[in-house]
């Protein structure tokens, strides 16, 4: 029911499959993979601003008013984020990947959880490995995890501080390790004096819809979009790993296959620490 309801919202939009699976990275990081990203409310992790521009939740909504349907207070919240976001990636085009089930809904959603445990775009190799190693992730699970940006978009400010235009149209390039042609063709998309907080760009300039290895080949063309991106190939801690999947997509997907299971049963909640909400958007 949940691959129904995910391939038909996909084929209607398509950027759906990159907001499913960054939804499941907001929500795991957090309290763990308890659904507490899905609470609505003041405080909550989904009024912090780091969590405005998530999308997918009417996807997960839809799937869980069919389910609570057929088998009512049965599948939780947290599942169906986690299966939603596993079968947005097959839809997508990478693996089909057999994960758990059995996760919890939480009943904690805390706004001051959010920056303290996940990863921002401007985070240097040493900070994302202290975000990774609190959830007992391996360097090896932050180069593959971060394959997760081979679709999806985003918003302008999220990289807008590694150039800049001047207001008589004169290009800056501040951060080095970005490609110079990608970055011109980057203020097209981002104009100065433009809401960078609305405009969305590709995160994948090649292949932005499919979910394949294009990632890792852009930033060996050093055409990371965030800062956290590019930090991948230029430190000799990861950068063999990024050859070896630019190299070698059925070796990114394997990888991709153990780590996105590893990622989805961060933190479950299980008997008493949680329950199955019969909506997601509040505790019962």
């Amino acid at each position: 029911m949940v691959k129904n309801t995910v391939r038909s919202a996909s084929a209607m939009d398509p950027t759906i499959p990159g907001k499913l699976l960054r939804l499941l990275f907001h929500d795991c990081f957090v309290e763990g993979c308890d659904a507490s990203i899905l609470l609505e409310g003041n405080g909550t992790e989904r009024s912090d601003p780091a969590n405005k521009s998530l999308g997918g939740f009417s996807v997960i909504e839809n799937a869980k008013r069919v389910l609570e349907i057929f088998c009512p207070f049965t599948v939780s919240c947290a599942d169906i984020v986690a299966l939603a976001a596993r079968d947005a990636v097959e839809f997508a085009g990478g693996p089909n990947v057999q994960i758990p089930t059995g996760r919890r809904d939480g009943r904690i959603s805390l706004t001051t959880n959010v920056r303290p445990n996940i990863v921002d775009t401007s985070f240097t190799m040493d900070q994302m490995i202290n975000i990774f190693t609190m959830k007992g992730l391996s360097l090896d699970d932050l180069v593959i995890l971060s394959g997760a940006h081979t679709i999806g978009s985003a918003h302008c400010n999220a990289f807008s501080d590694r150039f800049r235009v001047d207001t008589n149209g004169n290009f800056t390039l501040i951060d080095p390790s970005l490609d110079k042609a990608y970055a011109k063709e980057l203020t097209k998309q981002c104009p100065a004096g433009a809401a960078t907080s609305t405009i969305t760009v590709k995160n994948d300039p090649q292949t932005p819809q499919l979910f394949d290895n294009q990632y890792y080949k852009d930033l060996i063309e050093h055409k990371g979009l965030f800062q956290s991106d590019s930090v991948l190939f230029n430190d000799v801690r990861t950068k063999e790993r990024v050859i070896e999947f630019a190299n070698d997509q059925d070796r990114f997907f394997r990888s991709w296959s153990q780590s996105f299971v590893r990622l989805s049963v961060l933190g479950v909640k299980s008997g008493e620490d949680g329950e199955v909400r019969t909506s997601c958007s509040v505790i019962n």
